[in-house]
């Protein structure tokens, strides 16, 4: 509760205009704000670009910020819309991956069901494994790719990720059970081999 009296005390100070109430704003939200840049735009400079971006947008159409959401929320979409505009620039021609999402597509079946469970957790903390997880998450499709991100990584809400994407939850759902599935199938071959290291093999 405290919580949110405190942000709706601070969106009412960004609105009156107070510049020390957008450095708090900045302060508390960049974070998060660059992390998910960073995850989109895989380079540091371009998400620091994004970032200024997300807050510059966003303190110009304060005043329209309605409180449906959490200010952290509005700010994830921001960061995300700005993240695709420059993503798509350079690319004008994008392979859409809408028709892998359609209901008419058959859900993707991993051909292998390696049991990620038996691993000791020790192996999920090593460099190697961290390095594999984050190149094979790059990899996802894109619509797939920032639906894991914000519901795996970032810690939103099936709702906060549909308001931040503009989908349904039912969408948002769909999509991360096929992100679990692709990585699920681009991850095995590897944790096989690091399992059977394990053993002495």
């Amino acid at each position: 509760m405290n919580d949110s009296y405190d942000e709706k005390a601070l969106i009412a100070r960004i609105q009156a205009g107070d510049k020390t109430a957008c450095a708090e704003c900045i302060e508390i939200h960049s974070p998060g704000v660059y992390r998910l840049a960073l995850r989109l735009m895989e380079n540091e400079t371009e998400a620091e670009d994004v970032m200024q971006e997300t807050f510059l947008s966003a303190f110009k159409a304060i005043d329209s910020f309605e409180g449906r959401s959490e200010l952290g929320t509005w700010l994830y979409r921001i960061t995300y819309n700005a993240a695709m505009m420059r993503l798509r620039q350079p690319n004008p021609i994008i392979v859409s991956v809408e028709e892998t999402l359609s209901p008419e597509t058959p859900v993707i079946v991993p051909r292998q069901l390696f049991d990620w469970c038996c691993l000791p957790e020790r192996d999920f903390e090593s460099d190697e494994v961290k390095v594999e997880l984050e190149a094979a998450i790059q990899e996802l499709p894109e619509l797939l790719k920032t639906v894991f991100i914000m519901r795996e990584l970032e810690g939103l809400s099936t709702a906060e990720t549909a308001s931040v994407l503009e989908l349904s939850e039912g969408a948002v759902k769909v999509r991360l059970h096929r992100a679990r599935l692709w990585l699920r199938e681009r991850l095995t071959p590897f944790f096989e081999e690091l399992a059977l290291d394990g053993q002495g093999v």
